[in-house]
């Protein structure tokens, strides 16, 4: 018996109030591990800049995001993973964002989390929200090492659809086998998958998406309201 609804989820900026790929390579540069410090500090906020334009392709976030990985034996990469987690993930873990997860598990709903981030570094955040399903770039892995390339479609931009259909498929299932289908997400990078589910949810929408959701009616949620309270 397959669940009623499905329930997906973005990350960055969605479940958690930051990006996971940008923090993780400035977290790198600040502890001597990304080589130049300064440039790849430089790199990273172009990266960022050319996302919140819409104008980044998966191509050109590999190049930097995924060349970290294969710089490093997965061994030191998998301790500094422990480092990041504790000291930049799990404190930026709010109560709302784990709440509107559990909601969606308790009621019994087929969940994933659906992000460009690659999958060595989200991993580990799906897991600490409970995500049972993660659906993110794959890095290339040959002999041991990380490559530095994507294995197959980037989870990006409509590349977040096709990833989708195909996970469904591969259990048997489809879109159209579900009472209700949710996607939560912050940016407009995810209008190809917010168009085909059927509760498209802009979640802390940036601008952009924020203008989009407001001319089609899709509903939005704020989830980290009560943090910007808190800090003023």
């Amino acid at each position: 018996m397959t669940a009623a609804r499905l329930a997906l989820f973005d990350l960055d900026h969605t479940l958690l109030p930051l990006d996971s790929d940008y923090q993780w390579a400035d977290f790198l540069a600040r502890t001597g591990r990304a080589g130049d410090p300064d440039e790849a500090r430089a790199r990273n906020e172009d990266l960022m800049a050319r996302y919140n334009r819409g104008e980044l392709t998966a191509e050109q976030s590999a190049e930097f995001m995924l060349g970290l990985l294969a710089a490093h034996t997965p061994f030191d990469l998998a301790a500094w993973h422990e480092e990041y987690m504790a000291e930049v993930i799990r404190p930026s873990i709010s109560l709302a964002a784990v709440r509107l997860v559990q909601d969606h598990l308790h009621a019994g709903d087929l969940c994933a989390v659906v992000t460009a981030t690659n999958h060595f570094v989200t991993a580990p955040i799906a897991r600490a929200f409970g995500v049972p399903h993660l659906i993110a770039t794959v890095p290339e892995y040959v002999a041991g090492r990380y490559t530095g390339r994507i294995a197959g479609t980037p989870s990006f931009k409509e590349g977040k659809v096709v990833r989708v259909h195909e996970w469904l498929r591969d259990m048997g299932l489809d879109l159209a086998d579900f009472s209700e289908t949710f996607f939560y997400s912050d940016s407009i990078n995810d209008v190809p998958l917010l168009d085909v589910v059927s509760r498209p949810v802009a979640t802390n929408p940036s601008p952009a998406l924020r203008d989009i959701a407001q001319t089609r009616g899709w509903q939005v949620l704020e989830l980290f309201a009560h943090m910007e309270d808190a800090k003023s």
